[in-house]
């Protein structure tokens, strides 16, 4: 028999809507950063963001580099339900290989959280120039909305928490002007 309150909880790292639209209950969240891997608009988006016709890009973590975001802590009693929520949005055709990474929290410490990658094999991962992304962030349009929302919203939280990400907002700017 388990009793919850010695379960560990869980800690997961959000770099794009995550940050902004987790889904899951958690009792605390950090700002923090990972070595190792950097956020990227990597993976064509074929039902969220776009359709298979008209795809849009959503980030990735890819390899090198560091990148900024946000650390959710998840209670013992709600990890089921949270690891069960993002199965079904982050797995949902394998683009994205979840793994645990060391995450340095604003408040100096350091926790290990669960992540979702970029899977350089799979088909929807791709590494477009600058232009190209914008122009699929431009055109994308999905079930979850457009390319362009997304990138906007994810973006107004890198200006909440002290982000930079001069890249994403040159790929907005033209985008935005499309």
């Amino acid at each position: 028999m388990t009793n919850d309150e010695t379960l560990p909880d869980l800690w997961v790292f959000g770099y794009g809507s995550l940050m902004w639209n987790p889904g899951f209950r958690y009792k605390e969240k950090r700002s923090g950063q990972i070595d190792g891997f950097h956020r990227s608009l990597c993976i064509l988006s074929t039902s969220y963001r776009g359709t298979p016709d008209n795809p849009g890009l959503v980030l990735g973590l890819d390899e090198g580099g560091t990148c900024e975001g946000l650390a959710f802590c998840i209670a013992p009693e709600d990890i089921d339900a949270a690891v069960t929520y993002l199965d079904d949005r982050e797995q949902i055709n394998q683009v994205y290989c979840p793994v645990h990474v060391d995450v340095v929290l604003t408040d100096g410490r350091t926790i290990n959280a669960c992540t979702f990658v970029a899977r350089k094999s799979h088909e929807q991962y791709v590494n477009f120039p600058i232009e190209k992304q914008a122009e699929l962030v431009a055109k994308g349009h999905g079930d979850r909305g457009s390319a362009l929302e997304y990138l906007s919203s994810t973006i107004e939280r890198f200006d909440d928490f002290g982000f930079d990400e001069q890249e994403l907002r040159t790929i907005l700017a033209k985008a935005q002007s499309a």
